[in-house]
């Protein structure tokens, strides 16, 4: 794996917690950062470099909600891994919803860092979690 892979305190779940998520995004220096892991629920922070992407992934028993807090990205989506028929670009505001077993990318095509918060439902990362670049996959 071509990444560090470590786990610290960040991680504030399962206790109650309160989170300024568009200040923390915008802070977040790391590809990932877990801050918060529950039992049924997790959200990341990521700091995606320009012409960088996400990695074509599918989570097949989680659904996933991205939200775009800086930063201009094309995402693609489909059923197929080599046939992502939905594509659209998303900026500072937008939101994304991927469905389990979907097929997905998310490609910074902006001059600056893209800076999105990810929600996990049931949670896909290990609690704790911080990549400080991208993990390049199997």
């Amino acid at each position: 794996m071509n990444c560090a892979n470590n786990r610290s305190r960040i991680d504030f779940g399962p206790n109650p917690y309160i989170l300024n998520v568009p200040q923390s995004t915008m802070e977040n220096e790391n590809f990932r950062t877990t801050v918060w892991t529950g039992c049924h629920l997790q959200m990341t922070l990521m700091c995606i470099p320009v012409r960088g992407d996400i990695g074509l992934e599918i989570h097949e028993d989680t659904d996933q909600v991205i939200r775009v807090e800086q930063g201009r990205a094309v995402v693609k989506m489909g059923t197929c891994r080599r046939q992502l028929e939905y594509q659209r670009e998303v900026r500072e505001g937008d939101t994304v919803f991927v469905p389990a077993g979907t097929w997905h990318n998310v490609i910074n095509v902006g001059r600056c860092p893209l800076k999105v918060s990810s929600t996990y439902a049931p949670p896909n990362h290990p609690r704790g979690t911080i990549h400080t670049k991208k993990c390049h996959q199997k």
